[in-house]
């Protein structure tokens, strides 16, 4: 239920939005500031569902690797446990057609009553052994099941929230190019476009860093769409340009600005060096890289682009990490 209603609000603020900004229903085009501050409400709820999908996404393979893992692991148990159910059956069946042929045989060929009962034990005893083979083997596959059995279960849920959240990538994603639309419109409109993705040198000085390096990674990829779920090549998401930024220089993350903070330990603003991270928003929904200069390389969002902003830029910053 709290799933539903969330996507019937976050639907409703996008096409409010879309509407809003829409040129048959404003009497003036929008200019560039407005449209920005309209995109940013609206992308401020769509936002935490795109972490959202990538934490799950990302769960989800992992629990199938897992789950394949577990599935391997099991075989020769699997194969052991059919050759015994196998010996079972044949001895079963031979009980079943036979009634007492068992007895009665070994009493027609016996010697001598004690050779009978040698032989008896004999039958007794390797029906023993057999059933104590099967045992093993079932105790054996019940731990085994109960190992798996989360695993399955989780990796059935997961799958059920990656289905939902991937289809309603579509739906938000339709209706951002709308408003990306417009948005393209105003800045060519109030002649804007120049110098918009990154306006000065990135990063603002050179050092000889591993963070230097992530960061100019980042700053050359001014430009490039944003889409949600995306580590590149050529589309990032926000946590996608970080993860990727900082694999440049052997460092690897997850991708989800969430677990990306959990990775790392914090720094102190009055620390901040080029290549730390921004993290944003008090359930970090939203992360940035710091490029020196009070400046981020960002994706922002759906619509845009990866461009130089201000690190303040009106989101609440949450923290600031650095990986390593």
């Amino acid at each position: 239920m709290a799933t539903a209603r969330r996507r019937l609000l976050l639907a409703g603020a996008l096409s409010a939005v879309v509407l809003m900004l829409s040129p048959a229903a404003a009497h003036a085009d929008p200019d560039p500031a407005t449209v920005e501050a309209q995109i940013d409400t609206m992308w401020r709820q769509a936002e935490p569902l795109i972490e959202q999908y990538n934490a799950v996404h990302e769960q989800y393979e992992n629990n199938l690797a897992k789950q394949a893992e577990l599935t391997a692991a099991i075989q020769p148990l699997a194969d052991q446990l059919a050759v015994a159910q196998e010996k079972i059956g044949k001895i079963a069946a031979q009980a079943y057609m036979g009634g007492q042929a068992h007895t009665v045989n070994a009493m027609l060929t016996a010697d001598s009553p004690s050779t009978f009962a040698d032989q008896m034990t004999l039958l007794d005893s390797v029906a023993r052994v057999q059933s104590e083979e099967l045992s093993d083997v079932l105790t054996l596959k019940a731990q085994y099941d109960a190992q798996k059995a989360p695993i399955d279960a989780l990796v059935t849920e997961l799958a059920a929230q990656d289905a939902d959240l991937n289809s309603r990538k579509a739906e938000i994603d339709s209706q951002l190019a709308q408003l990306q639309q417009v948005r393209s419109q105003a800045y060519t409109d109030s002649g804007q476009t120049s110098a918009y993705y990154r306006p000065q040198v990135c990063p603002t000085e050179y050092l000889p860093t591993a963070g230097y390096k992530a960061a100019a990674f980042a700053c050359g990829e001014a430009g490039k769409p944003y889409v949600w779920g995306a580590a590149g090549p050529d589309v990032y998401d926000c946590s996608g340009l970080t993860m990727v930024a900082w694999q440049q220089v052997g460092v690897y993350m997850p991708h989800n600005a969430a677990e990306q903070r959990r990775s790392m330990p914090y720094v102190d603003e009055s620390d901040l060096q080029i290549g730390d991270l921004v993290f944003y928003y008090s359930d970090l929904s939203h992360v940035a890289i710091y490029v020196g200069n009070g400046m981020v390389m960002s994706a922002p969002s759906a619509g845009d682009v990866v461009r130089m902003l201000p690190m303040r830029n009106g989101a609440p910053i949450h923290s600031f990490g650095r990986p390593g």
